[in-house]
């Protein structure tokens, strides 16, 4: 980007500026400096001769001199601030303030503050961490800011966006592989399959089939024709459809749709393909934050008490 920038816009932003607040100064001055017409019984009029619905009239009245004094005091602010602070196109004031610098000063205040505990925690286990009711309160409070957006409040989903609560993981629900998704994040992909199975009759073929592995209502007569054309899903799903934790491919024979299970919702999948992506947020939360959201999220699926650390 840097390739079409220029100082033109600092110099217009700033020249803009200015002229505004010396535009408002000057209105300001010959507003207050106005004086009155003088009748003809040589005292001032009272009124502009504006009359509007037969009866209103507009007065000849100074404004007050607290507002003209506020407004002058406004003028003033603004010039100090645009001395000091950030304003003025690329000037970056005499104090050198910068709202990334104050961020990354409250994100090391934020460390000082709280690294010891998250790092006393990133010593113990997934489990042990899941079973401390303040880590949990820590983690649950991480999922509200940086996961609930896609995965809920709940953390139940939505369409295109896993359930963390009911244990089916695409890529493994142990907490090794719910942390590496935090850290790394995940890009999912199911290639359309349209021009490859060919005409609609058999998209919908397959479509029945698949829903038939999942229990759902199917027409049996395209079930079997659907059968020997799933043969260009197995590499991914398996023979079976029960996915592979290792791609990312979802299970396809236990009721759980991430994009929708009907017959249509299938078809679509089937013909266009689709595409998640699960941001990344190694860098953001760091290594010791991320151990403590794991611990959240591994927690949903796995009750307190339940045995942990194998994948479903």
């Amino acid at each position: 980007m840097s390739d079409f920038t220029s100082g033109f816009w600092n110099w217009t932003i700033g020249l803009v500026t200015v002229l505004s607040i010396a535009g408002c100064a000057i209105l300001l001055w010959s507003q207050s400096t106005y004086r009155a017409k003088i009748g003809p019984d040589g005292a001032p009029e009272k009124t502009t001769g504006h009359v509007w619905d037969e009866d209103l009239t507009e007065l000849n009245t100074p404004m007050p001199r607290w507002w003209v004094g506020l407004f002058y005091c406004t003028i003033v602010f603004a010039a100090a601030y645009l001395a000091l602070y950030p304003g003025l196109g690329s000037y970056a004031g005499r104090l050198g303030w910068q709202s990334g610098g104050a961020y990354k000063a409250e994100l090391n205040q934020a460390d000082a503050d709280y690294g010891p505990l998250f790092a006393r925690y990133a010593g113990l286990p997934v489990e042990a961490v899941a079973a401390d009711p303040q880590a949990r309160a820590i983690g649950e409070r991480m999922f509200m800011n940086y996961c609930a957006q896609c995965h809920g409040s709940d953390a139940r989903g939505n369409k295109g966006y896993p359930d963390l609560t009911d244990g089916d993981w695409l890529h493994g629900g142990d907490p090794a592989a719910i942390k590496a998704t935090i850290l790394a994040g995940r890009v999912g992909s199911m290639p359309p399959m349209g021009a490859a199975l060919g005409a609609d009759k058999d998209i919908e073929a397959v479509a029945h089939y698949v829903r038939n592995l999942s229990g759902l209502a199917a027409d049996p007569v395209k079930v079997v024709f659907g059968k020997p054309k799933f043969a260009a899903c197995v590499a991914c799903h398996g023979a079976q459809g029960e996915g592979n934790p290792r791609l990312g491919a979802p299970n396809l024979a236990d009721r759980i749709w991430l994009h929708g299970g009907s017959a249509d919702a299938v078809m679509e999948t089937i013909r266009k393909g689709r595409t998640s992506t699960m941001p990344a947020f190694g860098e953001f939360l760091g290594e010791p934050r991320a151990h403590v959201l794991t611990a959240y999220v591994w927690s949903l699926s796995h009750p307190a008490g339940a045995p942990g650390g194998g994948a479903e």
